[in-house]
Protein backbone atom coordinates (compact mmCIF):
# COMPACT_ATOMS: atom_id res chain seq x y z
CA UNK A 1 0.00 0.00 0.00
CA UNK A 2 1.69 3.73 -1.09
CA UNK A 3 1.84 6.55 1.44
CA UNK A 4 -0.72 9.37 0.67
CA UNK A 5 0.79 12.29 0.18
CA UNK A 6 0.07 15.56 -0.10
CA UNK A 7 1.32 19.02 -1.37
CA UNK A 8 1.06 21.64 0.96
CA UNK A 9 1.43 25.37 0.91
CA UNK A 10 2.70 27.88 3.07
CA UNK A 11 3.52 27.04 6.24
CA UNK A 12 2.22 23.05 6.11
CA UNK A 13 -1.22 23.92 7.98
CA UNK A 14 -2.12 21.30 6.06
CA UNK A 15 -3.06 17.12 8.26
CA UNK A 16 -0.58 14.87 6.58
CA UNK A 17 -1.32 11.47 7.39
CA UNK A 18 1.84 9.29 8.14
CA UNK A 19 2.00 5.74 9.76
CA UNK A 20 1.09 5.80 13.33
CA UNK A 21 -2.43 4.79 14.69
CA UNK A 22 -5.20 7.14 14.76
CA UNK A 23 -4.99 7.14 18.82
CA UNK A 24 -1.40 7.93 18.97
CA UNK A 25 -1.88 10.94 16.27
CA UNK A 26 -4.70 12.12 18.29
CA UNK A 27 -2.88 12.31 21.84
CA UNK A 28 0.04 14.05 20.38
CA UNK A 29 -1.96 16.49 18.90
CA UNK A 30 -3.60 17.54 22.32
CA UNK A 31 -0.26 17.85 23.46
CA UNK A 32 0.71 19.84 20.81
CA UNK A 33 -2.07 21.63 21.45
CA UNK A 34 -1.80 22.36 25.13
CA UNK A 35 1.88 23.30 25.09
CA UNK A 36 1.40 25.62 21.94
CA UNK A 37 -1.69 27.31 24.27
CA UNK A 38 1.28 27.43 27.22
CA UNK A 39 3.97 28.19 25.70
CA UNK A 40 2.59 30.86 23.33
CA UNK A 41 1.11 32.73 26.02
CA UNK A 42 4.63 32.94 28.33
CA UNK A 43 6.67 33.68 24.83
CA UNK A 44 4.39 36.86 24.21
CA UNK A 45 3.66 37.64 27.87
CA UNK A 46 7.88 37.92 28.55
CA UNK A 47 8.05 39.83 24.98
CA UNK A 48 5.44 42.55 25.62
CA UNK A 49 6.67 43.21 29.49
CA UNK A 50 10.49 42.10 29.02
CA UNK A 51 11.84 44.85 31.55
CA UNK A 52 9.06 42.81 34.29
CA UNK A 53 10.75 39.55 33.50
CA UNK A 54 14.11 40.64 33.61
CA UNK A 55 13.81 41.69 36.90
CA UNK A 56 11.98 38.52 37.72
CA UNK A 57 14.93 36.61 36.17
CA UNK A 58 17.68 38.54 38.58
CA UNK A 59 15.57 37.46 41.57
CA UNK A 60 15.91 34.17 40.17
CA UNK A 61 20.08 34.52 40.52
CA UNK A 62 20.35 35.41 36.95
CA UNK A 63 23.23 38.09 36.71
CA UNK A 64 22.22 41.72 35.79
CA UNK A 65 23.73 41.93 32.44
CA UNK A 66 22.19 39.02 31.29
CA UNK A 67 18.74 39.26 33.14
CA UNK A 68 17.12 41.87 29.93
CA UNK A 69 19.02 39.57 27.04
CA UNK A 70 17.74 36.33 28.83
CA UNK A 71 14.30 37.28 29.59
CA UNK A 72 14.02 38.15 25.16
CA UNK A 73 15.72 35.34 24.26
CA UNK A 74 13.49 33.47 26.63
CA UNK A 75 10.48 35.26 25.10
CA UNK A 76 11.62 34.40 21.24
CA UNK A 77 12.08 30.94 22.20
CA UNK A 78 9.28 30.15 24.20
CA UNK A 79 7.04 31.64 21.43
CA UNK A 80 8.92 30.05 18.70
CA UNK A 81 8.27 26.58 20.41
CA UNK A 82 4.48 27.58 20.75
CA UNK A 83 3.84 28.14 17.05
CA UNK A 84 6.32 25.03 15.63
CA UNK A 85 4.64 22.46 17.72
CA UNK A 86 1.04 23.72 16.79
CA UNK A 87 1.70 23.34 12.64
CA UNK A 88 1.90 19.55 11.59
CA UNK A 89 5.14 19.90 9.56
CA UNK A 90 7.31 21.50 12.49
CA UNK A 91 5.76 19.94 15.29
CA UNK A 92 8.82 17.63 15.81
CA UNK A 93 10.96 20.51 16.11
CA UNK A 94 8.96 22.76 18.13
CA UNK A 95 8.38 19.83 20.61
CA UNK A 96 12.27 19.49 20.51
CA UNK A 97 12.49 23.00 21.24
CA UNK A 98 9.81 23.50 24.13
CA UNK A 99 11.09 19.84 25.96
CA UNK A 100 15.22 21.69 26.03
CA UNK A 101 13.56 24.68 27.30
CA UNK A 102 11.75 22.67 30.06
CA UNK A 103 14.62 20.76 30.84
CA UNK A 104 17.46 23.38 30.82
CA UNK A 105 15.09 25.05 33.38
CA UNK A 106 14.48 22.24 35.42
CA UNK A 107 18.16 21.76 35.50
CA UNK A 108 19.18 25.21 36.38
CA UNK A 109 16.20 25.33 39.69
CA UNK A 110 17.58 21.68 40.64
CA UNK A 111 21.21 23.77 40.74
CA UNK A 112 19.94 26.63 42.61
CA UNK A 113 16.78 24.92 44.75
CA UNK A 114 18.12 25.81 48.33
CA UNK A 115 18.25 29.72 47.24
CA UNK A 116 15.12 29.58 44.98
CA UNK A 117 13.11 27.10 47.47
CA UNK A 118 9.81 28.52 48.14
CA UNK A 119 9.96 31.45 45.74
CA UNK A 120 6.96 32.12 43.32
CA UNK A 121 7.38 31.46 39.35
CA UNK A 122 5.23 32.68 37.80
CA UNK A 123 5.83 31.50 34.61
CA UNK A 124 2.57 31.40 33.33
CA UNK A 125 -0.28 34.27 33.66
CA UNK A 126 -3.02 33.30 36.02
CA UNK A 127 -0.90 30.05 37.51
CA UNK A 128 0.88 30.85 40.57
CA UNK A 129 3.23 27.99 41.65
CA UNK A 130 6.52 28.19 43.78
CA UNK A 131 9.62 26.11 43.94
CA UNK A 132 9.32 23.01 45.35
CA UNK A 133 8.25 19.25 44.68
CA UNK A 134 4.99 20.26 42.65
CA UNK A 135 7.61 22.47 40.95
CA UNK A 136 8.99 19.47 38.92
CA UNK A 137 6.26 17.22 39.18
CA UNK A 138 4.16 20.17 36.50
CA UNK A 139 7.52 20.56 34.44
CA UNK A 140 8.24 17.33 34.23
CA UNK A 141 4.44 16.32 33.18
CA UNK A 142 4.91 19.08 30.47
CA UNK A 143 8.06 17.82 29.06
CA UNK A 144 6.70 14.44 28.69
CA UNK A 145 3.88 15.89 27.09
CA UNK A 146 6.59 17.64 24.60
CA UNK A 147 8.18 14.60 24.01
CA UNK A 148 4.70 12.18 23.04
CA UNK A 149 4.23 15.12 20.66
CA UNK A 150 7.53 14.92 19.62
CA UNK A 151 7.93 11.24 18.82
CA UNK A 152 4.16 10.91 17.53
CA UNK A 153 4.77 13.30 14.94
CA UNK A 154 5.86 12.82 11.60
CA UNK A 155 9.26 14.16 10.57
CA UNK A 156 9.56 18.10 10.40
CA UNK A 157 10.74 19.56 6.99
CA UNK A 158 11.00 22.97 5.12
CA UNK A 159 13.77 24.56 7.55
CA UNK A 160 13.13 28.03 5.48
CA UNK A 161 9.32 28.36 6.33
CA UNK A 162 10.64 27.40 10.07
CA UNK A 163 13.32 30.34 9.92
CA UNK A 164 10.50 32.75 8.66
CA UNK A 165 8.48 32.04 11.36
CA UNK A 166 11.83 32.86 13.97
CA UNK A 167 12.33 35.85 12.04
CA UNK A 168 9.34 37.57 12.76
CA UNK A 169 8.76 36.66 16.17
CA UNK A 170 12.78 38.41 16.30
CA UNK A 171 10.75 41.55 14.83
CA UNK A 172 7.51 40.99 16.90
CA UNK A 173 9.87 40.97 19.92
CA UNK A 174 12.21 44.22 18.99
CA UNK A 175 9.41 45.96 18.31
CA UNK A 176 7.46 45.15 21.55
CA UNK A 177 11.24 45.88 23.40
CA UNK A 178 11.56 49.31 21.78
CA UNK A 179 7.77 50.12 22.80
CA UNK A 180 8.35 49.28 26.49
CA UNK A 181 12.31 50.95 26.52
CA UNK A 182 10.19 54.52 25.16
CA UNK A 183 7.43 53.68 27.94
CA UNK A 184 9.99 52.86 30.64
CA UNK A 185 12.38 56.27 30.17
CA UNK A 186 11.63 58.83 32.82
CA UNK A 187 8.44 57.00 34.59
CA UNK A 188 6.59 59.36 36.63
CA UNK A 189 5.16 58.28 39.84
CA UNK A 190 1.05 59.15 40.89
CA UNK A 191 1.43 62.90 42.49
CA UNK A 192 0.78 61.18 46.34
CA UNK A 193 -0.69 58.67 48.12
CA UNK A 194 -1.59 57.24 51.20
CA UNK A 195 1.06 56.38 53.76
CA UNK A 196 0.39 55.38 57.55
CA UNK A 197 -3.40 56.83 56.67
CA UNK A 198 -2.09 60.13 55.75
CA UNK A 199 -1.21 62.02 52.71
CA UNK A 200 2.21 62.02 51.02
CA UNK A 201 3.93 63.36 48.50
CA UNK A 202 5.93 61.76 46.35
CA UNK A 203 6.79 64.91 44.32
CA UNK A 204 9.12 66.02 46.63
CA UNK A 205 12.97 64.71 47.69
CA UNK A 206 13.75 61.23 47.25
CA UNK A 207 11.62 58.01 48.14
CA UNK A 208 12.40 54.67 48.57
CA UNK A 209 8.90 52.10 47.31
CA UNK A 210 9.59 48.56 48.38
CA UNK A 211 6.93 46.24 47.07
CA UNK A 212 6.70 42.95 49.52
CA UNK A 213 5.16 40.12 50.32
CA UNK A 214 5.15 40.07 54.78
CA UNK A 215 4.97 36.36 54.40
CA UNK A 216 7.78 36.15 52.25
CA UNK A 217 11.45 35.03 53.51
CA UNK A 218 13.09 36.70 50.85
CA UNK A 219 11.14 40.14 51.06
CA UNK A 220 11.64 39.79 55.02
CA UNK A 221 16.33 38.94 54.31
CA UNK A 222 15.83 41.73 51.87
CA UNK A 223 14.07 43.94 54.78
CA UNK A 224 16.34 43.38 57.39
CA UNK A 225 19.27 43.98 55.48
CA UNK A 226 17.52 47.44 54.64
CA UNK A 227 17.34 48.01 57.79
CA UNK A 228 20.47 48.05 58.70
CA UNK A 229 21.78 51.07 56.00
CA UNK A 230 22.19 54.81 56.77
CA UNK A 231 19.19 56.70 54.80
CA UNK A 232 20.49 59.85 53.79
CA UNK A 233 17.07 62.29 53.43
CA UNK A 234 15.27 59.22 51.61
CA UNK A 235 12.21 58.35 52.73
CA UNK A 236 11.33 54.69 52.85
CA UNK A 237 7.74 53.86 51.82
CA UNK A 238 6.62 49.77 52.54
CA UNK A 239 4.35 48.69 49.96
CA UNK A 240 2.80 45.43 50.97
CA UNK A 241 1.46 43.20 47.81
CA UNK A 242 -0.38 40.59 49.83
CA UNK A 243 -1.42 40.34 53.32
CA UNK A 244 -1.39 44.07 54.75
CA UNK A 245 -2.77 43.12 57.77
CA UNK A 246 0.64 41.80 58.58
CA UNK A 247 2.49 45.11 57.68
CA UNK A 248 3.18 46.18 60.76
CA UNK A 249 4.84 43.26 62.24
CA UNK A 250 6.89 42.58 59.43
CA UNK A 251 8.46 46.02 59.74
CA UNK A 252 8.96 45.66 63.56
CA UNK A 253 10.13 42.69 63.05
CA UNK A 254 12.73 43.17 60.97
CA UNK A 255 13.58 46.52 61.92
CA UNK A 256 12.73 48.02 58.80
CA UNK A 257 12.11 52.26 59.63
CA UNK A 258 9.55 52.69 56.87
CA UNK A 259 5.59 54.34 56.50
CA UNK A 260 3.40 51.69 54.70
CA UNK A 261 1.09 52.35 51.93
CA UNK A 262 -1.71 49.75 50.45
CA UNK A 263 -1.94 52.36 47.33
CA UNK A 264 -0.70 48.92 45.70
CA UNK A 265 -3.29 49.33 42.78
CA UNK A 266 -2.48 52.64 42.05
CA UNK A 267 1.20 52.16 42.18
CA UNK A 268 1.12 49.09 39.77
CA UNK A 269 -0.23 51.60 37.09
CA UNK A 270 2.94 52.74 36.92
CA UNK A 271 5.57 50.33 38.34
CA UNK A 272 5.25 46.98 36.73
CA UNK A 273 6.53 44.04 38.71
CA UNK A 274 6.55 40.09 38.40
CA UNK A 275 7.12 39.76 42.22
CA UNK A 276 8.54 40.60 45.28
CA UNK A 277 10.76 41.90 46.74
CA UNK A 278 10.95 45.03 44.18
CA UNK A 279 12.99 48.40 45.12
CA UNK A 280 11.95 51.65 43.03
CA UNK A 281 14.13 55.32 43.81
CA UNK A 282 12.17 57.89 43.17
CA UNK A 283 13.34 61.49 42.72
CA UNK A 284 10.86 64.34 43.13
CA UNK A 285 8.53 62.13 41.41
CA UNK A 286 10.68 59.90 38.69
CA UNK A 287 12.17 57.03 38.55
CA UNK A 288 15.90 57.01 39.05
CA UNK A 289 16.26 53.33 39.09
CA UNK A 290 15.13 49.81 39.74
CA UNK A 291 16.80 48.11 42.69
CA UNK A 292 17.04 44.59 42.88
CA UNK A 293 16.43 44.51 46.60
CA UNK A 294 15.79 40.31 45.86
CA UNK A 295 19.74 40.43 45.67
CA UNK A 296 20.57 41.46 48.99
CA UNK A 297 20.77 38.02 50.61
CA UNK A 298 23.79 37.10 47.88
CA UNK A 299 25.39 40.49 47.27
CA UNK A 300 26.08 44.22 48.48
CA UNK A 301 25.26 45.50 44.76
CA UNK A 302 21.68 46.69 46.47
CA UNK A 303 23.72 48.63 48.95
CA UNK A 304 26.32 49.67 46.26
CA UNK A 305 23.60 51.12 43.84
CA UNK A 306 21.33 53.04 46.57
CA UNK A 307 24.73 54.56 47.58
CA UNK A 308 25.52 55.68 44.08
CA UNK A 309 21.79 57.73 44.41
CA UNK A 310 22.67 59.28 47.42
CA UNK A 311 19.76 57.26 49.00
CA UNK A 312 22.19 55.61 51.86
CA UNK A 313 25.70 56.57 53.24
Amino acid sequence: MSDTTANPAGLGLDLVSFDLPFWKKAIGGVCAVLLAILFFVSGAWKLTDPFVWSQALVEFRLPQALALPGALALGVGETLGAVLILVPRFRRWGAWLIGFLLLVFMVYIGANYSALVGKECSCFPLVKRTVGPAFFLGDGLMFLMAVVAGMWARSSENIRAALVILGAVVVFGGVSFGVNSARASGLQAPASITVDGKPFSLQEGKTFLFFYDPTCTHCEAAARKMAKLNWKGASVVAVPIDTPQFAASFLHDTGLKAGTSNDLELLKGTFKFATAPYGVALVRGHQKAVVDVGTFETDGQPAATLHTLGFVQ
